[in-house]
């Protein structure tokens, strides 16, 4: 486990860095005293929990986990900070834990060990589509690129309709809401298809996705999915779920709150 702790004051912030380093799970920790130097290195690195101050100048620790969730919304958020009003606001922004100062040793591995308890499996697998939080592809563990975002949104619709046939006119409609579904757009569309498959067959999964009668369709069977563990009533899948299904996208919220409310139910 990677743990990155940013905090103001550079003394205890290095306290920090050193208490994580003493825990068995943590294999690597980075420290820093600016917000957006921790930024900057997550832009070329990854973490799997960041320990943060919240009262901090420029950017306070809300706006910093705020901006965390964005790049890497399956991190793990732990407060430290000596101000017990932040409270609320911490679990406002998916806070696991909130720790206030002086954040003792035991303390520290007890909320880190919770962290580490609640991350979700790797699923097993050659094709993996993860779902929770954000939509990513995964071929035998490597992250699949898409050449634009709307390539991958289209397979992420797919995706979202568990195995089912959609026209191209549906896919339209939910991809991009308000616009006209004319003679342009549907020549945009057509390339964005292609472009959708020229990605998976770049990545040997073509047959994934299957084009037929004008309807499109994936086939289930070919890969794993978090969410279709889910709806099958994988007791670890279901647990793994915090609430956030394939966040980028608006219309992916219908299935969200049937995955939310399914959840709630406990069945």
């Amino acid at each position: 486990m990677k743990v990155i702790c940013v905090d103001d004051e550079k003394l205890l912030m290095e306290e920090t860095v050193s208490m994580c380093l003493g825990l068995p799970q943590i294999d690597e920790a980075e420290g820093f005293t600016r917000p957006a130097d921790a930024l900057d290195w997550l832009n070329e690195n990854s973490a799997d929990i960041a320990l943060l101050d919240i009262d901090m100048p420029k950017m306070n620790g809300l706006t910093l986990a705020a901006e965390i969730k964005k790049k890497l919304p399956d991190m793990a958020i732990i407060f430290l900070t000596g101000y017990s009003q932040f409270a609320l606001d911490a679990f406002e922004v998916h806070a696991l834990g909130y720790l206030l100062k002086p954040v003792t040793k035991e303390k520290l591995a007890e909320n880190i060990a919770y962290a580490i308890s609640l991350k979700p499996k790797r699923l097993p697998g050659h094709v993996v589509m993860q779902t929770f939080g954000n939509f990513d592809v995964f071929v035998d563990g490597k992250h699949v690129a898409f050449k634009t975002a709307r390539c991958k949104e289209l397979l992420a619709y797919l995706v979202d309709k568990q195995g089912s046939s959609v026209t191209r006119a549906e896919i339209f409609a939910a991809v991009w809401e308000d616009r006209q579904y004319d003679r342009p757009m549907q020549k945009q569309l057509d390339a964005l298809i292609r472009s959708m498959r020229d990605t998976l067959r770049e990545y040997g999964i073509e047959r994934i996705f299957e084009m037929k009668n004008g309807t499109m369709r994936v086939d289930p069977t070919l890969f794993t999915c978090d969410a279709y563990l889910f709806f099958q009533g994988d007791t670890d899948t279901v647990n793994a779920f915090r609430g956030e299904y394939m966040s980028a996208y608006p219309w992916a919220s219908i299935t969200e709150s049937i995955m939310t409310q399914k959840q709630w139910n406990g069945n």
